[in-house]
């Protein structure tokens, strides 16, 4: 695939979005939501959205690490509740059912303080029965559009799309081979990756600030600023 670097996100999303439009599987999407994985990957998914003239929103999810070795996940969290364990890292972690509670109690505090940030007193799109395009700037690991994938179908997506500009070989093809994902769609896995960053001209820091009026704009031209109207 081309080497060639994107001028920033927004161009990244376009092409992106570009590849999207022909793909077959995409094309037949039904009822999709295209949720941007904060903060980078909202405005790359603020194109995609709107090529495919579909709503766009946020997906926000927390890694619950374990207590004694917080960088290995014992599940993931995200908004409504959504909780997805591993219980093979629970039993060989020896998490009591307590411990358990104090992780999540402070990872959803983080969580719904950045949900605040970003959406204010907006609802969230509802995902039941609908397809989640997932979409970020770029995979390194691919922990957190494994995370995202996971926590989506938790709230009911009934398949899952994901999609991003450039990605590390590995992490691409261990999330196709995940059983959540209906399709991953990457413009560009070049060989000795080292950063997404480093596929970018612009990749500045996305500010909160930049992720609030993404979500605003896209609201208000799909509804005329009427709150609520998707489900």
């Amino acid at each position: 695939m081309s080497s060639e670097r994107f001028t920033d996100r927004r161009d990244a999303g376009r092409r992106l979005a570009g590849v999207l439009a022909e793909r077959p599987l995409v094309r037949a999407l039904v009822d999709p939501v295209v949720l941007g994985l904060p903060r980078g990957g909202v405005p790359v998914a603020a194109e995609v959205a709107l090529a495919l003239d579909a709503p766009l929103d946020v997906l926000v999810v927390r890694k619950l690490g374990l207590p004694r070795q917080p960088e290995l996940a014992m599940g993931a969290i995200g908004e409504r509740g959504a909780r997805v364990l591993n219980h093979d890292v629970l039993v060989q972690g020896r998490v009591s059912t307590e411990e358990l509670a104090a992780v999540e109690r402070r990872e959803r505090a983080e969580l719904e303080a950045r949900l605040l940030r970003f959406r204010g007193d907006a609802p969230p799109i509802d995902l039941a029965g609908r397809t989640a395009v997932i979409v970020d700037d770029g995979v390194a690991t691919g922990a957190t559009a494994r995370v995202a994938s996971l926590v989506a179908r938790e709230l009911g997506a009934a398949s899952v799309v994901l999609a991003m500009p450039v990605g590390a070989p590995e992490s691409v093809a261990e999330l196709a081979a995940m059983p959540e994902v209906d399709e991953v769609v990457c413009l560009n896995t070049p060989h000795g990756f080292m950063s997404v960053g480093m596929h970018y001209l612009d990749f500045r820091q996305t500010t909160d600030a930049a992720v609030q009026a993404i979500l605003a704009d896209a609201h208000h031209d799909r509804h005329g600023g009427r709150p609520g109207a998707d489900r």
